[in-house]
């Protein structure tokens, strides 16, 4: 099977474990959360700056940031960790999945999972500590 050569809405994408299983209505969404999740960081901050809460206030920041990294992963290797978790992949229009029924595919889709889970979190985390140690 093919991994996605180029985005384009003609092109046929298939479904490969641990490694594709979005198409581009799918990826669109996660980069559109990713977009979500980088507004409500930065408004986040400016708000925790702005009112002068306690700079360990400013770890809350894990939770915006790390949404925002993992719709930007999922976007960028055509990979939800969701579906992976669940066993099920979208290749066409949103709202519909196709059960992975080969237990070594469901194997590999639960590490790449896995994988965007921690680097997401790792992402929020080393974010928000940055954060509670700028001087303002």
């Amino acid at each position: 099977m093919s991994i996605i050569q180029n985005m384009g809405p003609l092109n046929v994408v298939h479904y490969e474990p641990g490694v594709c299983n979005i198409g581009p209505a799918e990826i669109a969404r996660r980069r559109r959360f990713g977009h979500l999740g980088l507004i409500a960081s930065v408004i986040l901050l400016g708000g925790l700056v702005a009112t002068g809460v306690p700079h360990p206030a400013r770890l809350l920041l894990v939770l915006t940031v790390g949404g925002s990294a993992s719709g930007y992963l999922q976007a960028r290797f055509h990979f939800c960790a969701g579906f992976g978790s669940a066993g099920v992949y979208n290749l066409g229009p949103l709202g519909t999945t196709v059960p992975v029924s080969d237990l070594n595919a469901r194997a590999r889709d639960r590490a790449k999972a896995m994988q965007i889970g921690l680097a997401s979190l790792a992402i929020g985390v080393v974010v928000a500590v940055a954060a509670v140690l700028l001087p303002f």
